[in-house]
C-alpha cells in the first residue's frame, strides 16, 4: 500500500476526522441516553438530561458536515451509501429524533406517566443511534456487494450480519463508557457514585468485546488488515488504542476523571484511525466483486471541485473547533438544577 498525499487522500482523511468528531462529541450523548434509565429518580435523571443539554445539538453538527463532506468529496459514495443503506440511515435518524425529542418534550410536563415515556424513548433512540452507527461501520469494514455501476445489490438484512451486530455492539459498550466518564465530570453525590460503580462493569464489557472483535476482525476481515499486513509500521496505531485503554483505566483507579475521560476520547479515535487505514484507498469495498470497489478515486468529484470545497473547509474547520471549544468550555463544571434545567 502506497500513500500519495493528494486532494483525494485530504478529502478521505477530512471525512474521516469529521466523523471521528462526531463519534467522541456524540458518543458520550449517546452513552448518557445508554444509561439513563440505571439511574434513580426524577433529580437524577434531569441531571443526566442537563449533563448534555447544553451540547447535544452542537456535537450532532459533526454528522451533518461529514455527511456534507462525503456528498462534496465522494458523490457516487454518498449515492450507493445513503440509497443501499437507506432503512439504517432511517433507524439511525429515527433514533437522533426521538431522542432530541425526549429531551425537549419529557420537562414540559411534571405527570410521571409523561417523563416516564420519554425516559423511554430517550434511552432507546441513544442505544439504536450507537447501534446502527456501528453496524454500518461494520458492513463499510466488511464490504457490501456492489453490481458493474456501483450500486447497492444486497438486502438491509444482509446488513445485519454477525460481523457488523458485533461491530454495533462494541460501539454501544465504547460510547457507554465514555458517556459514564463524561458523566462522571458533571455529577456528584449519590449520582456520582452509582456512576462510578458502574464504570467499572462497562469497562470490562467494552474490554471484551473489543477484544473479540479485534480477534474476529483479524482472521476473518481481510479487508481491514491487508493494509496494516503490508506496512507493518501501521500497527503503530492499534498499539496507541491499547495504551489509551490502559492509561483510562489507570487514570479512573486514580479517580482523574477528565484524563480518564481524554484517553478515552483517545480510543475513539485511534479505533477510526485503524478502520481508515485498513480500508484506503477505498471509501466502499465491493464483496465478492472487488473490483467494483469505490476508491477515492474513481469515486471523487473533480480535482477543482475538491480544490474549492477544500478551501471552504479550511474557512469553516476552524469556525466549528472554536464553536465546540468555547461551548463546552462556558458550560464546564457539575450540573446544577434550576427553574431553566430540562
Amino acid at each position: 500500500m502506497t500513500f500519495t498525499l493528494d486532494l483525494n487522500t485530504v478529502w478521505f482523511a477530512l471525512v474521516g476526522v469529521l466523523l471521528t468528531g462526531y463519534a467522541i462529541l456524540d458518543g458520550f450523548d449517546l452513552g448518557i441516553g445508554a444509561l439513563h434509565l440505571f439511574t434513580k429518580g426524577d433529580a437524577e435523571r434531569r441531571v443526566m438530561l442537563n449533563a448534555i443539554g447544553s451540547v447535544w445539538d452542537g456535537n450532532e453538527v459533526w454528522l451533518i458536515t461529514g455527511g456534507g463532506a462525503l456528498f462534496a468529496a465522494f458523490p457516487i459514495v454518498y449515492a450507493t451509501v445513503f440509497s443501499g443503506f437507506y432503512l439504517a440511515m432511517f433507524l439511525l435518524l429515527t433514533g437522533l429524533i426521538f431522542r432530541a425529542v425526549a429531551i425537549e418534550f419529557r420537562s414540559k410536563r411534571p405527570a410521571p406517566a409523561w417523563r416516564q415515556f420519554w425516559d423511554v424513548c430517550f434511552s432507546i433512540g441513544s442505544v439504536v443511534s450507537a447501534l446502527v452507527f456501528g453496524i454500518a461501520l461494520g458492513n463499510v469494514a466488511r464490504g457490501v456487494p456492489l453490481d458493474a455501476g456501483y450500486e447497492f445489490a444486497g438486502s438491509f438484512l444482509g446488513l445485519l450480519n454477525p460481523y457488523a451486530i458485533l461491530v454495533g455492539l462494541t460501539t454501544v459498550a465504547l460510547f457507554m463508557m465514555h458517556g459514564a466518564l463524561y458523566a462522571t465530570l458533571k455529577t456528584d453525590g449519590d449520582l456520582h457514585s452509582r456512576i462510578r460503580g458502574m464504570l467499572d462493569k462497562i469497562v470490562i464489557l467494552f474490554v471484551v468485546c473489543y477484544a473479540l472483535l479485534s480477534l474476529v476482525t483479524f482472521l476473518w476481515v481481510p479487508t481491514v488488515t491487508e493494509n496494516l499486513r503490508q506496512t507493518p509500521i501501521l500497527f503503530v496505531v492499534p498499539l496507541l488504542t491499547i495504551v489509551a485503554l490502559a492509561n483510562m483505566i489507570l487514570e479512573i483507579r486514580r479517580d482523574r476523571a477528565f484524563r480518564a475521560f481524554l484517553s478515552s476520547s483517545v480510543v475513539i479515535a485511534t479505533l477510526l484511525i485503524t478502520f481508515g487505514l485498513g480500508l484506503y484507498p477505498n471509501v466502499l469495498v465491493s464483496t465478492p466483486e472487488p473490483a467494483n470497489s469505490l476508491s477515492i478515486y474513481n469515486a471523487a468529484s473533480s480535482q477543482k471541485t475538491l480544490q474549492i470545497m477544500l478551501i471552504i473547509a479550511a474557512i469553516g474547520m476552524p469556525l466549528v473547533l472554536v464553536y465546540t471549544w468555547c461551548i463546552h468550555r462556558v458550560f464546564r463544571g457539575k450540573v446544577k438544577l434550576d427553574t431553566t434545567s430540562y
